[in-house]
């Protein structure tokens, strides 16, 4: 039996504004680097304005109505208490809170177990662009 060995690693993606960023590539390319060939790859955003999904890759249409969906779920003209940092910030936090700020993904033969249409996708929840870091993490043999 081979002993466990883990990697730890980041990175910075540049967002455009509310929207999905596909990172699946990126993740991917970082995982053959840590030549870790079975095991578990945790991924956590380290921002409360932004998180991480595993969705549809295949139609961009997808993509689209989950945004619309949230703008829906945490409208930005509410009455938010919090608006020290902008009208955009609290909705951010509330859509955050609704999707995930980490994912778990299992790792076969050195490639991550994803559906034949799932993607890895940093949700930007802010109204402008920003710098958000990924801290990628995989244990195994």
């Amino acid at each position: 039996m081979q002993g466990l060995s883990q990697s730890r690693g980041r990175l910075d993606i540049e967002t455009n504004g509310p929207g999905m960023v596909e990172i699946t590539a990126q993740v991917a390319r970082w995982l053959a680097r840590s030549r870790c060939r079975d095991g578990l790859l945790s991924l956590f955003v380290r921002h409360t304005s932004a998180s991480l999904t595993i969705q549809e890759n295949a139609d961009r249409d997808v993509l689209h109505d989950l945004m619309d969906a949230l703008s829906r779920l945490a409208p930005v003209d509410a009455a938010y208490r919090h608006t020290t940092e902008g009208p955009d910030d609290m909705p951010a936090h509330v859509k955050a809170m609704l999707t995930s700020v980490s994912l778990t993904i299992p790792v076969d033969s050195g490639h991550m177990v994803l559906g034949t249409w799932q993607g890895i996708y940093l949700i930007e929840h802010r109204a402008r662009p920003h710098r958000r870091s990924i801290v990628l993490h995989v244990i195994g043999s």
